[in-house]
């Protein structure tokens, strides 16, 4: 009976297959130096040849970003590693039916787990990273070392090579540290994009034009959508120019599939009905009076506020409100004719290019009141333009949004401030919606930080009645490290964060705090008015990143002492749960990991079945021959079985034979 590998993938191993396919002549076996084992390996200097129309020799100028550790993070993303995902339900909020994800631990390792259940299936990546303050940011990656010692660091230690690393300017790796963390993760997670699909990164100035070019060379620079930049302070309080807004940077995984079309309602579309309604109130259907109290209520407003881009709407009749939009027509001369004043019954000055239609179409505009006339004819007619008909716009590059609005929410969601600087929800909930997230969509986010993402996933259903979910991943990062780092307003939070979770008994880190903000959020927006077609998911599983559930045996079974043997009869860890050990075979298997679970005692045996019959699991001892042929009744695409979990050697034997007459359709594996 075949086993599971219960690892990552090796992308290394994969992507040379793929050059293999191509130039097969490329590829050779080379001996690995840490395990004396055969490897395939690329001869480069074969593929340089390949590839070029002309004698290559030697290395050649080339357009590029470079920095120290480049190569390794580029190992570091393709190595595998010996990991799991183990559930945690007392921290899960509707465990066994909500699709929402919340994965606790090192988000490169958490990406790594997840790229073959959801490979080429997320819609939407949305991270906002640590900024490159110069300050310490905590990750696991070891650049030093390679692909095999960093399978094998993954499988014997659980807090091996967790680093604070000191970005001081005055270093050499100021930005390379961080250019290797964000590179490495990048690299995996476009793996995950559907053809369609969509990342947007939050980024200051400090790292904006080198992560750019990052993504174009992840990405590809054709794949560039734009940046929209939010404008989110007015702060004064830098030497040279004070930075008032940070960057969205926006790829596509194919603008070939995904042609974009993002459009957007126009801000301060109900505070304009509103206006209108009361002067309607006011003056009636005196519609001169409505235009100069229309007029006076606009210049209440600056440039910076989005109803000031509106204020040409300052018509209004019994359709609605308007403007006079330009009549003339595309082409100079094409249609010239004469037409008369309603009121005078004078001809009215035309159009210097001539009108836009026909005259019997024009005379059909005027006949239903869509034309917009002067008080006499001396004033050139215009066409309405109703703003019913265009609350819409392209997405646009320029956010207005006070970035205090969002903290002044979250306090009155927890009773204090217990986030540093958190991201706009509702911000985040528009630009998804107009990036077209919809349907059964997920979002990912492996920078879960406070929560923000999953809050807005919530709004964005809660306004269009999609079932979208959110996949977060957070580190465990400790608030007692962030404090002894952290400087006015934003030490005074720390502690109030950290006094939140010691008064309820939690460990005090930004996961434990962004769990709770996801399901205080999700309270209170289904408590508000809701989409009828939403579904209403606001729970979440929260799975967290641990060593693998297999002993040492289970990997490297050569390296195993004689003295050792009787340790290892077993090769599962004995503080491992059944639970654990189905979404270890879940990940491994890469089947999704948000299906719904069922357990089932048959046969005095617990079993699990995976979306009724994707997935059939049992990992308790002494399963019998009855069992194996009860399960096989129910005819699952898949079924998993403890290699050491059968009664008898007999009855492991029988196993595949059983289902190749009952099911053989199912594909069986043991761990």
């Amino acid at each position: 009976m075949d086993k599971l590998k219960m690892h990552s993938p090796d992308l290394s191993q994969e992507n040379i297959a793929k050059v293999r396919e191509l130039f097969p002549g490329c590829v050779t076996e080379a001996r690995d130096d840490s395990t004396g084992k055969l490897r395939l390996s690329v001869d480069f200097d074969q593929l340089k040849q390949e590839l070029s129309d002309h004698i290559v020799d030697g290395p050649q100028e080339r357009y590029r970003l470079d920095w120290p550790s480049k190569k390794e993070a580029i190992i570091i993303a393709n190595a595998p590693i010996a990991k799991t995902l183990r559930p945690s339900l007392e921290e899960s909020s509707n465990f066994e039916s909500s699709r929402n994800l919340f994965i606790e631990g090192d988000n490169l390792e958490g990406l790594k787990l997840l790229q073959e259940a959801y490979l080429g299936v997320i819609k939407l990546i949305y991270i906002d990273p640590p900024y490159n303050t110069g300050r310490d940011f905590v990750y696991q990656d070891d650049f030093a070392q390679g692909s095999t010692e960093f399978l094998k660091r993954s499988m014997q230690h659980d807090n091996d090579g967790n680093r604070l690393l000191a970005l001081r300017e005055t270093e050499g790796r100021f930005h390379s540290e961080w250019l290797s963390m964000i590179y490495s993760r990048l690299l995996i997670s476009r793996n995950l994009l559907c053809q369609e699909g969509i990342i947007v990164i939050s980024v200051d100035e400090k790292e904006h034009a080198n992560l750019k070019k990052v993504c174009d060379e992840i990405f590809g620079a054709k794949n560039f959508c734009g940046e929209i930049v939010w404008k989110n302070s007015s702060k004064n309080d830098q030497a040279y120019i004070s930075i008032q807004h940070e960057y969205f940077v926006v790829y596509v995984k194919d603008k070939e599939t995904n042609p974009g079309d993002w459009t957007e309602r126009k801000a301060g579309l109900d505070e304009i009905y509103k206006a209108f309604g009361g002067f309607l109130s006011t003056y009636g259907k005196e519609w001169d009076a409505i235009h100069k109290a229309a007029l006076e209520w606009y210049k209440e407003f600056p440039p910076s506020n989005p109803i000031y881009d509106s204020k040409h709407y300052s018509w209004m009749d019994d359709r609605g409100v308007y403007f006079p939009a330009d009549i003339s027509g595309p082409n100079d001369g094409q249609y010239v004719y004469s037409i008369d004043h309603p009121i005078t019954k004078r001809p009215v000055k035309e159009p210097s290019r001539g009108w836009s239609c026909p005259k019997e179409h024009l005379l059909s505009l005027i006949s239903e009141d869509r034309v917009h006339f002067g008080k006499d004819e001396t004033t050139v007619p215009c066409l309405k333009t109703y703003l019913k008909s265009t609350e819409t716009v392209s997405l646009t590059s320029m956010r207005f949004l006070d970035g205090r609005a969002a903290s002044k929410r979250l306090r009155t969601l927890f009773g204090e401030k217990v986030f540093t600087n958190p991201k706009d929800e509702f911000l985040l909930a528009e630009l998804f919606k107009a990036m077209k997230v919809r349907g059964n969509d997920i979002v990912l986010d492996f920078f879960g930080g406070s929560g923000t993402t999953a809050h807005a996933v919530f709004e964005l259903n809660r306004i269009q009645g999609s079932r979208c979910a959110f996949h977060m991943i957070q580190i465990a990062e400790s608030l007692e490290e962030s404090l002894k780092v952290a400087t006015g307003a934003a030490k005074k939070i720390t502690k109030n964060a950290i006094r939140f979770l010691e008064a309820r008994d939690r460990p005090a880190t930004v996961a434990e705090i962004s769990k709770e903000r996801i399901r205080r959020a999700g309270k209170k927006v289904i408590e508000g008015d809701c989409h009828p077609d939403w579904n209403r998911d606001v729970g979440f599983r929260v799975l967290k990143v641990d060593t693998s559930n297999m002993k040492d045996v289970y990997y490297r079974p050569d390296e195993v002492k004689q003295a050792d043997l009787l340790d290892m009869v077993d090769n599962v860890k004995e503080d491992r749960t059944a639970e654990d050990l189905l979404f270890q075979v879940l990940v491994d298997w890469g089947v999704d990991l948000t299906l719904p679970i069922r357990r089932e005692t048959i046969q005095g045996k617990m079993v699990f079945f995976v979306d009724d019959n994707a997935l059939v699991a049992c990992f308790e001892p002494g399963v019998t021959e009855d069992l194996v042929k009860e399960l096989a009744g129910h005819e699952p695409l898949r079924i998993i079985f403890r290699d050491k979990g059968f009664v008898s050697d007999a009855v492991k034997i029988n196993v595949e034979q059983i289902f190749r007459q009952l099911s053989p359709s199912t594909e069986v594996k043991s761990i």
